[in-house]
């Protein structure tokens, strides 16, 4: 299958034709969009017989989509049914009345999504991993996505105070480039919730050939915990609520506070001018109130 195709989204056409296609076509459109189920598995004769109409019609119909014939129609029905589903029969939103209770559930969300993460990471492999980036001569920390690249920018950010030489890079052609310019002493520090992010993966491969240490944070048994040297796995565990954030973020931002504190602890007191650095810097040009965070 080519490129173009592989892109169809076939609700939106479908949606489409039930507004603006010939009565037939507004008739078939709206049939299988209130029941995609039954879509995805009628014959041609059943699909035409549900609103009376012939099984040339149908094939038309089909064609008109920009599809082979009914056979290609159902295919693409059954995989929107299987990626999309849940988006297309998910409950009304509550009544605005009901509103007060969106902090209480996003605050219990993230606080069940980082206990979990904490109780099962390895301490022992993250100690080897703090002792890989205290180590390292530059760390390139990459990710792809919103939550990924996120956590990628927060890991620089977490360890270029640490006296650490860190960059991010989320644009997945410089991840390559950046990759390819990796020596024995660069650590790779990549994230991926699914673990296929390809410019994430191909980054990861080509700075292991060059003798780089590399580390994922990912789902074990993916292709990027596959080409990583050492994998922190973590799947996340949503709570099927479609109108709330994913509480992953958060979880995922405790592994790299994790990782950030155990450098920390391993580097040891050589942490303490350079923090105390950002500090005298951002006091100078900001409030100066010593409780603030260290330049968040």
């Amino acid at each position: 299958m080519n490129d173009r195709r592989s892109v169809i989204d076939i609700i939106t056409r479908l949606q489409g034709r039930a507004q603006e296609g010939s009565k037939s076509d507004r008739q078939l459109a709206r049939m299988v969009l209130d029941d995609l189920d039954f879509a995805s598995k009628a014959s041609i004769s059943e699909m035409a017989a549900r609103i009376g109409v012939s099984e040339p019609t149908v094939t038309r119909f089909c064609r008109s989509l920009g599809l082979d014939g009914t056979r290609d129609f159902k295919f693409w029905i059954a995989q929107a049914l299987a990626v999309g589903g849940q988006y297309l029969a998910a409950n009304p939103a509550p009544a605005e009345a009901e509103m007060s209770r969106i902090p209480q559930l996003v605050a219990e969300g993230a606080a069940e999504a980082v206990q979990r993460a904490a109780g099962a990471v390895d301490m022992a492999l993250v100690q080897t991993v703090a002792e890989r980036l205290t180590a390292a001569t530059q760390v390139l920390a990459l990710g792809s996505g919103g939550t990924s690249s996120m956590m990628a920018t927060e890991m620089q950010n977490r360890l270029y105070r640490l006296g650490i030489a860190a960059i991010a890079q989320v644009d997945g052609q410089l991840q390559r480039m950046f990759a390819a310019t990796a020596t024995k002493g660069t650590v790779v520090m990549a994230f991926s919730t699914s673990g296929y992010a390809q410019s994430v993966v191909d980054a990861v491969a080509v700075a292991g050939q060059y003798g780089a240490t590399t580390i994922a944070v990912t789902a074990p048994g993916s292709a990027l915990a596959e080409a990583a040297t050492h994998v922190i796995e973590y799947q996340p565990a949503e709570d099927g609520n479609l109108y709330k954030p994913t509480s992953s973020r958060f979880a995922l931002l405790a592994l790299v506070d994790i990782i950030a504190m155990a450098v920390a602890e391993h580097r040891g007191t050589r942490v303490l001018e350079t923090l105390r650095r950002v500090k005298q810097s951002i006091n100078t040009f900001k409030v100066d109130d010593p409780k603030l965070p260290l330049g968040d």
